[in-house]
């Protein structure tokens, strides 16, 4: 008889070992994964007690397990009573407690919650049903479950706001308006119709000679960076039959060069993908803030503008020997001599902020730009109104805006411009006034001193047509 009592309560004490049990399912890990060296919960301890605010304490065993629990959690949070404090058992003598807060767990459903810690919100746990031998098995295969969580881990993404208006208005030279330099060229159309195109060389190689003839007319730029750039359009007759079978996944390769392909679209129609070419170029010495101050009396600004064959807007001429003018007395004057002496054109980038530099090669080859007939009237309209004029100029030397004299009164820009990368840098001369020539493997042309040898062809015009085809008056340049 009595070794019959002792063994239904060693069976009875093997039973409530292997019971029932609400475990701990960690749901999201700390910032720094604390849940592996022992102080948080983690997966597969035994929930022992619960302490919902100040006014409840249920220890376990839990009546229904983890839906009974889950009804506790929803009925405090229903009463807007979400601290919680959960104390667990690991193993048979190890106690952890939690300090949480009771938050819905959407990923699971309705009227489901999770505990995230208040001491990290990143560390979420939520409550499973498991036996307690389940449960002892988990917590001693803590080494293959670190693992496994090295292996599941993911880094996560997501979006977040940013001050965009603040920082485009705080951060730029000029506001709203970005410090980078480029030229799109179309593929140069091979008949009057626009239905063939050159070869995307010939684009490039047009891009190459646009960079190196501005650049051997004086222009202080340098090479950037050069990439394709696909602009839909729609294709029809011989031209769809053609690029759409040399768009066939059995010919792929006599791509790579064509200047345009095409394939069909669900509904049937022919679409053409034209393949043209930007090229990216940077000011040698950065751009340059110039503020031309305006008096009453003034009758004339004192300088000349003309354009590039390449489209850019340049000084041409300023007028000497009178100190009382506007250009005299905004430093442009010097600032036009140093350009002189260093064999560069001084271009201007911007006017009141706005770019007037060339941006586009049509496909018929002719340079989209600002003509300087319609510049000089705006120019002239300032002068009326004694509106300050807001110049933007290339520079050819960073150095030359700190040098003492009229150079000195120029208004740089209150943002440092951005620096070229260092495989472009310019090597530091030992007069500031001139530049050294760029490395042997970023060659910059020879630009001829002004007077020597054949003189550029350069342009006035009258305010173009929308396609921008300029008529080449050849005259002399506009006086503002």
């Amino acid at each position: 008889m009595t070794m019959d009592r002792n063994q239904r309560s060693e069976n009875a004490e093997a039973a409530g070992r292997g019971g029932a049990a609400v475990a701990i399912e960690c749901l999201k890990g700390s910032s720094n994964a604390d849940e592996w060296n022992g102080n948080l919960l983690q997966t597969g301890d035994i929930v022992e007690e619960l302490k919902i605010g100040s006014y409840m304490c249920v220890r376990s065993p839990f009546k229904n397990g983890k839906s009974g629990v889950q009804r506790l959690l929803h009925d405090s949070f229903k009463k807007k009573v979400t601290s919680i404090q959960v104390r667990v058992r690991r193993g048979t003598d190890e106690f952890i407690e939690l300090q949480a807060c009771i938050v819905p767990n959407e990923s699971a459903g309705r009227k489901q919650y999770m505990l995230r810690s208040i001491g990290d919100p990143n560390y979420a746990v939520g409550f499973a049903d498991r036996t307690e031998i389940e449960c002892l098995e988990l917590q001693g295969s803590r080494s293959s479950r670190v693992m496994y969580a090295l292996n599941r881990a993911q880094l996560q993404d997501g979006y977040v706001s940013y001050p965009w208006e603040k920082r485009m208005q705080e951060v730029l030279p000029v506001h709203n308006s970005s410090c980078f330099l480029s030229l799109l060229l179309l593929p140069k159309a091979s008949d009057r119709v626009s239905s063939r195109y050159n070869d995307l060389e010939d684009t490039l190689s047009r891009a190459n000679a646009w960079l190196n003839a501005s650049q051997a007319t004086g222009v202080p730029i340098v090479f950037m960076n050069i990439q394709t750039e696909s602009l839909l359009t729609k294709i029809s007759g011989e031209t769809a039959s053609s690029t759409v079978n040399a768009g066939s996944l059995s010919d792929l390769s006599n791509l790579a060069n064509v200047s345009l392909y095409g394939f069909e679209d669900y509904h049937g129609v022919d679409i053409g993908v034209v393949r043209a070419v930007r090229l990216w170029y940077a000011p040698i010495g950065g751009e340059f803030a110039l503020e031309i101050q305006l008096r009453e009396g003034d009758t004339k600004l004192g300088f000349a503008i003309s354009r590039t064959e390449e489209g850019f807007i340049y000084i041409s001429s300023v007028m000497d020997g009178e100190e009382d003018v506007a250009s005299t007395r905004s430093g442009l004057r010097d600032l036009y001599k140093e350009a002189t002496r260093a064999c560069k054109l001084l271009v201007v980038s911007r006017v009141s902020n706005q770019k007037v530099l060339p941006w586009m090669v049509s496909s018929t080859g002719a340079i989209r730009c600002y003509d300087t007939v319609s510049l000089s009237q705006k120019l002239s309209l300032h002068r009326h109104a004694l509106r300050p004029i807001l110049i933007h100029v290339l520079m050819w030397d960073r150095a030359l805006a700190s040098q003492s004299g009229g150079i000195a009164r120029f208004r740089a820009n209150p943002v440092p411009v951005m620096p070229l990368p260092a495989e472009i840098q310019l090597p530091r001369p030992s007069n500031d006034s001139q530049i050294l020539p760029l490395p042997p493997e970023v060659p910059l042309p020879q630009s001829p001193r002004i007077g020597e040898g054949p003189e550029p062809r350069f342009e006035r015009d009258t305010a173009g047509e929308l396609s921008f085809r300029f008529h080449d008056f050849s005259l002399s340049s506009s006086w503002v």
